[in-house]
């Protein structure tokens, strides 16, 4: 085991939240995300063994690049392809792996990087009573590390699964769980997935 504290997490009322694992970015897409292959049977076996406690998060396009807001407007006229009138529709879902664990798990689109902005996923965990977080998927310095901020600033206590998040490059990966394992360690545990795992075997709930 790592130096977490899997007792108090894992005893906790949390939730393993799993960032836009796609096939949009598992497949050939300009947004192929080719870590994601490396990183699935790791996020599968979290969300097979805690479904009931599983969200998975999906980053929606707008229907055409004018559809977006702001300086997202540009960014959707470079990657028109990636729209919503222009993708596939089952390209926009979780992977079929994943898929079979709803329900119980559930499902929470949004429309950028960060889950939170409009306040739904907020609300929808604290009226769970929710106060902890496990979180997986891609891409590990866009989406993730939008989650993973937002989490630290809301004041959940979260474990990052260090071997279940995926990005495009190397460099930038490893650079983002560097900053987030030294200037987050008080509110942030980086923990492999068989150690999560392990620890909440051993660790029964309170609830």
């Amino acid at each position: 085991m790592t130096a977490w504290d899997a007792a108090r997490f894992c005893r906790a009322n949390w939730r393993h939240l799993c960032v836009d694992m796609q096939r949009m970015f598992a497949e050939d897409t300009p947004w192929h995300v080719p870590w994601m292959e490396r990183v699935k049977d790791e996020v599968v076996e979290v969300s097979g063994r805690h479904s009931e406690r599983t969200i998975f998060t999906r980053f929606m396009p707008p229907e055409t690049a004018e559809d977006a807001c702001g300086a997202w407007r540009d960014y959707y006229r470079k990657w028109p392809m990636m729209t919503r009138s222009a993708l596939p529709p089952e390209l926009l879902d979780i992977l079929p792996e994943l898929r079979r664990f709803t329900p119980p798990a559930r499902q929470f689109d949004k429309q950028g990087y960060s889950p939170w902005l409009d306040g739904r996923l907020h609300a929808a965990l604290r009226r769970d009573g929710v106060t902890a977080l496990a979180i997986s998927g891609g891409e590990t310095d866009v989406c993730v590390l939008a989650t993973v901020l937002g989490a630290i600033d809301l004041g959940y206590r979260t474990v990052l699964l260090e071997d279940a998040i995926c990005g495009s490059a190397d460099e930038t990966h490893d650079a983002s769980l560097t900053v987030l394992g030294e200037r987050f360690s008080v509110q942030l545990d980086l923990v492999p997935t068989a150690d999560f795992l392990e620890g909440c075997a051993r660790s029964a709930p309170l609830y």
